[in-house]
């Protein structure tokens, strides 16, 4: 098989939950276990760091791998979903996968994969500890798929593992409440390894140090480390000052990712990379924090997070999805609405997603061009109108993301905002 071909087998035989949801959810350890015992164990070779989370885990573990890259390490970034190519989800200092490794793999152990009746993301995750094992990578920034304590990547032994916040996202799957899911996401918490949690929440913290407590390790509280001081964004970097509460310390940071939500993130790799320097075999200075953080999304190209795509007007895009993440994304839509003279909003979503609690953290003063994206878990455009014109969100329907994106060019002008987001489908399309 050539790399296409690949690529169609492992989408067409292994369903992935990017593109039909629940039915292709696997959980349990088992299969993997087997596979990478048949792999030789090669997750085994290096440091690693796992993270997991509703919102941020995605630019926290890019964060984390620019920071460790800077401090001179090789460094593997295992995250999901792609964007654009599957080998964005398997880096090695920024670099994505070779076509030909993908394909070489898949052709050595297809006749394993298919007696295991391996899932798409526990082909991926397999693929990724092999080729990072290969590549002598000396330590990996491992990112789960769904949840945490039965995804496939929960068979690392971790240096330091990482929850960057809990909110309510696939209950169908983690269960119906914060602290149900909290519950998922504390299963990666391993014997005498602490667990760093971005985000405290007196509805859940009970549950990490329960889980802790059992494990006999104990819960780092970013917050209790450090504060954010200040953040705001100049032009295309934002600059966040913390402070490390301990002795109160401060660091002027650039970032080169946007987005207001963006300091809550910075703050939780503050904690990280302060945990892994004072008290693991990990080397990480001042400077590597700051350089790490100050091309974050250059060095492990990063995309689709508050992105920039276009000035006069302003385009933006935005993979948040839920409302956990939507939320800081409406106050940054409602905040930013005092600089345009009128926001323009491309939606689309899953059918999965709860509209009820997104619609009302969205502006109501945007028009709203509402779209699917090509894809069969999309909501039909004409069905999130209905919606949203229910909660009072005004708009039109525009079939396809490139050509409501169009539409929303032909509207706007110069002075105007656009925003594309509700589905990592939709950026997926426009980028």
């Amino acid at each position: 098989m050539n790399y296409s071909q690949t690529i169609e087998y492992l989408f067409s035989s292994m369903p992935s939950f990017q593109h039909v949801g629940a039915d292709a959810y696997k959980p349990g350890p088992e299969r993997i276990i087997e596979f990478c015992r048949h792999l030789g164990n090669p997750q085994r070779n290096y440091y690693t760091i796992h993270v997991a989370g509703t919102n941020g885990k995605g630019s926290v573990s890019h964060i984390l791998a620019s920071v460790l890259q800077q401090a001179g390490y090789r460094v593997g970034l295992y995250t999901s979903p792609h964007l654009k190519d599957f080998r964005e989800r398997i880096r090695v200092d920024g670099e994505m996968i070779p076509k030909q490794k993908v394909v070489n793999f898949v052709d050595k152990h297809q006749a394993k994969m298919r007696e295991l009746d391996l899932s798409f993301f526990e082909t991926t995750t397999a693929m990724a500890f092999d080729h990072f094992a290969h590549s002598e990578v000396e330590v990996a920034v491992i990112e789960t798929g769904l949840g945490g304590r039965l995804d496939a990547t929960n068979i690392i032994t971790p240096l330091l593992s990482v929850v960057t916040n809990v909110g309510m996202e696939h209950t169908q799957l983690l269960g119906d409440t914060l602290r149900k899911i909290a519950a998922e996401k504390a299963g990666i918490i391993k014997k005498s390894i602490p667990v760093v949690l971005g985000e405290s929440n007196e509805d859940y913290d009970d549950v990490f140090e329960e889980y802790a407590a059992a494990a006999k390790s104990h819960v780092v509280y970013a917050q209790k480390r450090f504060r954010c001081v200040d953040h705001r964004i100049e032009g295309d970097a934002q600059h966040i000052r913390v402070e490390r509460l301990r002795d109160g310390r401060v660091y002027d940071l650039e970032v080169d990712l946007l987005g207001d939500y963006q300091f809550n993130n910075v703050v939780t790799a503050a904690a990280v990379a302060d945990y892994l320097h004072e008290a693991t075999p990990l080397t990480i200075s001042r400077r590597a924090f700051v350089e790490g953080l100050a091309s974050a999304a250059e060095t492990t190209h990063l995309s689709g997070r508050w992105q920039v795509l276009g000035r006069s007007p302003m385009v933006v895009c935005d993979t948040g999805h839920n409302a956990h993440g939507l939320r800081y994304i409406g106050a940054e839509l409602n905040r930013m609405s005092e600089s345009y003279a009128r926001q323009f909003c491309v939606l689309g979503f899953a059918k999965d997603k709860n509209l009820d609690e997104i619609f009302p953290l969205l502006p109501l003063s945007a028009h709203y061009i509402f779209t699917e994206a090509s894809v069969s878990r999309a909501l039909p455009a004409e069905e999130l109108a209905a919606k949203a014109a229910a909660a009072g969100l005004r708009g039109e329907v525009v079939k396809g993301v490139a050509a409501a994106l169009a539409h929303a060019r032909e509207l706007a002008a110069a002075e105007d905002m656009i925003f594309v987001g509700g589905s990592n489908f939709v950026v997926a399309e426009v980028l």
